[in-house]
């Protein structure tokens, strides 16, 4: 299956250059969105129908890195460079909560945070799937990566 992302490399970096805007503007850093990005993977649902089929993102890995991502963000917010800075509350950080953080041991804000930063993730996955579908389309290769995926 991965055959059909193989030859799509090359759109991928052009809907990747793309997409660096949209999220600029999300709540997550570029490094956070790679990592994010390492945990998704891309099929297509309903490939045999032409009518039907899209590029949807499969997110089941994203809960396990969720915690990275927050580990990411203290790393960053120790070295005053918190990205955006909007989430609030979290006022502290410094090298002692990173150091814990690094160890596994941070408190890390409650599940709701979590759960919203998972959601958040989901959703700029999929809009990225779908620019992407998009894109293929645009530029006529999406009757062949479809083709492709079903091989």
């Amino acid at each position: 299956m991965s055959e059909w992302t193989d030859a799509i490399v090359g759109e991928r970096m052009t809907v990747d250059n793309q997409f660096n805007e949209r999220v600029a503007a999300s709540r997550f850093s570029s490094q956070e969105w790679g990592l994010i990005m390492t945990a998704t993977d891309f099929e297509i649902e309903s490939a045999g129908d032409p009518e039907d089929a899209r590029v949807v993102a499969d997110t089941s890995s994203l809960p396990a890195i969720m915690p990275e991502l927050e580990n990411l963000r203290s790393q960053m917010a120790g070295m005053g460079g918190a990205p955006g800075g909007a989430e609030g509350g979290d006022s502290g950080g410094g090298l002692v909560d990173s150091i814990k953080g690094a160890l596994g041991l941070g408190g890390g804000g409650g599940g709701g945070a979590s759960d919203e930063e998972l959601e958040a993730a989901e959703r700029l996955v999929q809009e990225y799937a779908d620019e992407l579908q998009a894109h293929l389309e645009e530029v006529g290769k999406w009757e062949q990566v479809r083709v492709a995926y079903q091989e």
